[in-house]
């Protein structure tokens, strides 16, 4: 006798296709937490690892697929953090978080309460931007954890609690003081337009080409900073250059000394950004945080291990 498969007979294990379909949202929180992608996707592959280690029977008894995955991804993200303070600590120059090519995918389905006051909440989108991660960087690993858990992804308190072994008011204390940090070296403003970013981008990229330090100097804020990432693996600026005709005069210098560079207009952590290619291989991602009218930050990644999203 013969029978005919029907539309639900798949032969595929149904977890599979709920199990997929986490691994964009646990990379993407990862990222946030760890600000580099290589390591997010280390920590995504060792959850999995963990869920297919165990038994049939334990996997079933798990309630929410999600939910338990989302807690292995955080907890490992935690200890991944511990170690990166002293890895750093050994990093040569100073380190800045992987840049992404274009946007990252933006998550509608995350659960969690709402904050008292929704000004509180930081939109997806401004969480991967390169001044959001670096601040991310001045926290301690706990508030960042309980911070991106519950103002960007929108978990509630006693979900956080549940996935750090902390209680709800431990997580929200520091979750209160990470949002303290983040007003005090961000002071609230309107920020720039996508499209007004784009132009101050490209009137910077034509003066940086043209090795014009007025034009430069006039879309830098006087207290602008500039910082670069080598890694010791190229060289980079040992020390970040302040002041915006300083940064306007290094810039200059640098193009001057690597004729043949070629800059291109990209979209950096979803902020216009720049490119730097040189006979064709990419050597520098810049991005910039623009305040008002005039460019305010520049980090520069120059280590080859961080560009590799940019060199296909």
């Amino acid at each position: 006798m013969t029978i005919q498969s029907g539309p639900g007979d798949d032969l595929i294990d149904p977890s599979l296709a709920t199990l997929m379909g986490e691994r964009r949202r646990l990379i993407d929180l990862a990222y946030r937490l760890l600000g580099s992608l290589s390591e997010a996707e280390d920590v995504v592959q060792e959850t999995y690892v963990r869920w297919y280690g165990m038994s049939r029977q334990r996997q079933e008894a798990v309630e929410s697929v999600g939910g338990w995955l989302t807690t292995v991804a955080t907890r490992l993200c935690l200890n991944v953090l511990g170690s990166a303070r002293a890895r750093r600590e050994r990093y040569v120059g100073h380190w800045i978080p992987e840049p992404l090519p274009e946007r990252t995918e933006r998550l509608d389905g995350a659960s969690g309460a709402a904050t008292d006051d929704p000004a509180d909440r930081v939109t997806l989108d401004e969480s991967v931007t390169m001044a959001f991660l670096v601040l991310l960087e001045s926290m301690t690993p706990a508030e960042r954890v309980a911070f991106v858990l519950h103002d960007v992804f929108r978990y509630s308190f006693s979900e956080v609690a549940e996935m750090v072994g902390r209680s709800p008011a431990a997580c929200r204390q520091l979750a209160a003081s990470a949002r303290r940090r983040v007003r005090h070296a961000r002071p609230p403003s309107h920020p720039v337009p996508a499209d007004r970013a784009a132009g101050i981008v490209r009137n910077f990229k034509r003066a940086w080409e043209t090795k014009d330090v007025g034009a430069l100097v006039g879309l830098l804020d006087p207290g602008a900073t500039a910082v670069g990432d080598g890694g010791g693996r190229v060289t980079a600026l040992p020390h970040p250059i302040e002041g915006g005709e300083r940064v306007a005069h290094f810039l200059v210098g640098l193009t001057t000394k690597a004729t043949g560079l070629v800059f291109t207009e990209r979209t950096v952590n979803g902020r216009p950004g720049l490119v730097a290619r040189y006979a064709g291989a990419t050597v520098a991602v810049y991005a910039f945080d623009i305040v008002g009218d005039r460019v305010k930050h520049i980090w520069g990644v120059l280590n080859p291990d961080k560009l590799r999203q940019w060199t296909a």
